[in-house]
């Protein structure tokens, strides 16, 4: 099984990418291919609007969102980290998902239904308040997102807290991070 990270954070080695990173680990236990893909490394550019994907001709851009068009088509399941900022996703996590629009018709459902439709995907968040109920509604909101894009969103974790102090020196976070990508990867079905 494949399951491969997008870590959406400026921070190549902060919190979001600590927690996306356990989840691969625990899943590499059970036996897993991984891949993490840092957005800070890829140079992805916003969507243009173009339509140039809805008249058949893919994404126009040539980017490295290429590059995860492929994966995306070979991966079983996707981790998608984010921190969150001003209540939402990071502007890296935003762009990666306003370009997944090139895999969709503008009625919203999938042009390419056997390789994206039903692909699992789990949504972390990383934030510094310590309340995980805080923006539970653009959590609950970007979960329907992913939804309505046919991605099998097997949950959602919340990081919280992190402003107290990085995730990676609370104890407890070790052992749930790691048994999520367990679960992806032991029951082959996902969570």
């Amino acid at each position: 099984m494949k399951i491969s990270g997008f870590i959406a954070s400026p921070r190549k080695e902060g919190n979001t990418a600590w927690a996306v990173n356990m989840i691969l680990d625990g899943a590499k236990e059970q036996g897993a291919e991984t891949h993490t893909w840092y957005s800070g490394d890829l140079d992805i550019a916003p969507c243009r609007g173009c339509l140039g994907c809805v008249r058949g001709d893919g994404c126009v851009q040539n980017d490295d969102m290429q590059k995860l068009y492929s994966a995306l088509k070979e991966t079983d399941v996707l981790v998608l980290g984010s921190p969150i900022y001003m209540g939402q996703m990071s502007a890296q996590a935003k762009i990666f998902m306003d370009r997944l629009f090139a895999q969709i018709t503008p009625r919203f459902s999938p042009r390419f239904k056997e390789e994206n439709a039903g692909k699992k995907l789990f949504l972390v968040f990383t934030q510094g308040n310590p309340d995980a109920g805080m923006f539970k509604a653009y959590i609950d909101y970007t979960q329907k997102m992913f939804q309505m894009l046919e991605f099998d969103v097997k949950g959602v974790q919340i990081v919280t807290g992190t402003r107290s102090g990085p995730a990676c020196e609370r104890q407890e976070l070790h052992a749930a991070m790691k048994a999520i990508g367990s679960s992806l990867i032991s029951s082959g079905e996902g969570i």
